[in-house]
């Protein structure tokens, strides 16, 4: 079994949290294949797990938790370390802590270890729907969602809380009111969109930048194989004996942030582990970081209606 490095995050004192994480999200496997798959990747050596209520797979991941527990390959529940997000019907004061105890009523569990807001969005309609008529969407007021994101915080509900799809410039502002800052932003990020200044902003304010889409969610119906057909990765993973997908992983790695990779395919979840006994050569860093850049998944696009319009309203920088 891998042994997986963590960092520490400090929302709730120094804590620590798995660098890769397994995802989630699906739309074409059922609760059975989510659960059985967590399960497997327990055993493989995976302790952090990233969902949300958007994306229908809690209970799943809850059960497999459970299950994990009564076969003792985790001992105990602290030894897991689970993500769920807040989604964006909820993004309103009086709705964080009743969304939060629904995640963890369907999760079975009495805390998480990370709460994330999903979108600095409102979606004013209780349906969840895809993709949302961009008339149904709306900046948040952040300020009274963060300090309900406090006040789960402080219950003990999330032992840590943070954010998601945030530009900086979004996160300096909850900086310049919040009692407890951001643990965690996760973005897109992968070799070809690197977030340079993204990360550089989240290391100076001690927030760990976490990457989705590391292979550009390759697979997925709103993703593609761009990472996968790099050539200077594909080359690089050549001379190295290892896959285009290690080359991109073992990249997030060097460059000091979480990544969450998602594969319910048994191999390719011990292969996605396989990234810590070798390292990229300077020259290797140099040919990846002068891929051009261009953003490959944009899930908004996937989320809204005419996402453009909306983007323009929440940062074009993300």
């Amino acid at each position: 079994m891998t042994h997986i490095p963590s960092t520490t995050i400090t929302s709730d004192g120094p804590r620590p949290i798995p660098l890769i994480g397994m995802g989630t999200v699906t739309v074409t496997e059922g609760s059975d294949v989510v659960k059985a798959a967590v399960v497997e990747a327990i055993k493989a050596g995976y302790r952090h797990f990233d969902t949300a209520s958007f994306y229908g797979t809690e209970i799943p991941v809850g059960e497999a938790v459970a299950e994990a527990l009564r076969a003792g390959s985790v001992k105990s529940r602290a030894e897991v370390f689970i993500t769920t997000k807040l989604w964006c019907n909820s993004t309103e004061r009086h709705l964080v802590l009743p969304a939060l105890k629904k995640s963890l009523k369907n999760l079975g569990l009495d805390y998480v270890d990370l709460y994330l807001i999903h979108w600095p969005l409102k979606i004013n309609s209780d349906n969840i729907k895809i993709p949302v008529p961009k008339e149904l969407v709306t900046t948040i007021d952040i300020k009274p969602v963060w300090e309900a994101m406090e006040e789960c915080q402080n219950l003990g509900l999330t032992k840590s809380i943070g954010v998601s799809n945030f530009s900086s410039q979004k996160i300096e502002h909850i900086l310049s009111f919040a009692k407890i800052p951001p643990a965690v932003n996760q973005v897109e990020m992968n070799p070809l969109w690197q977030q340079k200044e993204l990360n550089e902003f989240c290391k100076q304010n001690h927030i760990l930048l976490t990457a989705y889409s590391p292979l550009a969610s390759a697979g997925n119906s709103w993703g593609n194989n761009s990472v996968i057909q790099c050539d200077v990765l594909q080359d690089i993973a050549k001379s190295k004996g290892k896959t285009t997908a290690q080359i991109s992983l073992r990249w997030l790695y060097e460059q000091g942030v979480g990544f969450i990779v998602k594969s319910f395919n048994k191999e390719r979840m011990k292969q996605n582990l396989d990234i810590f006994d070798w390292a990229l050569t300077q020259e290797d860093l140099n040919k990846i970081s002068q891929i051009p850049q261009r953003k490959l998944v944009y899930l908004l696009g996937f989320v809204v209606t005419e996402p453009n319009d909306v983007t323009a309203e929440i940062d074009s920088k993300l």
